[in-house]
């Protein structure tokens, strides 16, 4: 190996040398008007050709997006070569709606349901209080979605503890409960700590939990607007993040390199460790994730 391979970091030369690539999927959400989805529909174009294994469209609190989580999927199942897979949650519906909407998917073609609890309407990270008639948490509708036909179900896992949970022990309980009652792969919440991230992996696959576990990967420029973002989810955002971050406000183009190498570097420390799936969270964005995937050996289908 040459002295300018050592140099590519171990990603970059796993995208350099033909070894085998990772696997991506990507998230977005469903837009609010049209000059969002104009732009929506320019970053699935965009990320298309990169032959994801999936993606995946967002449920807003309270369920607020669900016609339009709907539309936004079944267009993409119709119009895109693309695997899309619908966000639902508990939050505000009863069981019967809540099946009805799965059920809704299934005639439509939609194999893939992301089953989140959810956080209740215009209150993210507030208490979360369930309806009598509805279901509990994801754990309940895991069960309820695999009840109704044989979808694939991901569910969400927060590797630095879900804000309500009391230690990292009932996260991973929570999660063998979610397996046990049907998910076939977990997604996790973004994270900037790698090493507790890798640590907490370790306690999760020690524990007996073998379904795919895709780290959550956010490429984010704004940190401010990450720093808003993060207020109630009980992500850590570390200082050398802030460091590199401060002084930036009028210079976004500097930003965006920040962001995209910090997000590299990431997946190539992953990679180190053995994990082959990435899932990003695009903000209906893609240049920025296109590239980290070029990185990554990620390239489209007709490419050498």
């Amino acid at each position: 190996m040459s002295p300018s391979d050592t140099a590519l970091g171990p990603v970059a030369r796993a995208g350099a040398l033909g070894a085998p690539r990772p696997s991506v999927s990507f998230e977005f959400s469903p837009p609010k008007t049209p000059e969002a989805e104009e732009s929506l529909w320019q970053a699935i174009r965009r990320l298309e050709p990169l032959n994801p294994s999936f993606v995946s469209v967002t449920y807003g609190a309270g369920g607020s997006t669900r016609d339009r989580t709907h539309r936004t999927v079944v267009r993409m199942l119709n119009e895109t070569t693309l695997k899309p897979a619908a966000h639902l949650t508990c939050v505000e519906a009863s069981r019967d709606e809540v099946d009805a909407v799965v059920r809704a998917y299934w005639d439509a073609g939609i194999r893939h349901i992301v089953a989140l609890r959810g956080d209740p309407p215009g209150a993210i990270g507030g208490r979360y209080v369930p309806r009598e008639d509805g279901y509990r948490n994801a754990t309940e509708l895991t069960a309820g979605v695999r009840a109704i036909a044989p979808f694939e179900v991901s569910v969400g896992l927060y590797p630095q503890i879900h804000p309500e949970s009391p230690n990292l022990d009932h996260e991973i309980a929570v999660l063998k409960a979610k397996v046990d009652a049907g998910a076939t792969r977990a997604i996790t919440q973004f994270f900037f700590d790698l090493d507790a991230f890798l640590r907490f992996m370790d306690k999760v696959r020690k524990a007996g939990v073998t379904i795919p576990i895709s780290p959550g990967i956010m490429p984010v420029s704004n940190f401010k607007g990450l720093q808003k973002m993060v207020g109630s989810m009980g992500v850590t955002l570390p200082a050398w993040l802030e460091n590199l971050f401060d002084g930036l406000d009028r210079d976004p183009e500097t930003r965006r390199l920040i962001a995209g190498a910090v997000a590299t570097e990431m997946c190539a420390r992953l990679a180190e460790e053995g994990f082959s799936d990435f899932h990003f969270y695009t903000l209906n964005r893609a240049d920025l994730v296109y590239a980290i995937c070029r990185v990554l050996g990620v390239r489209e289908e007709n490419q050498p």
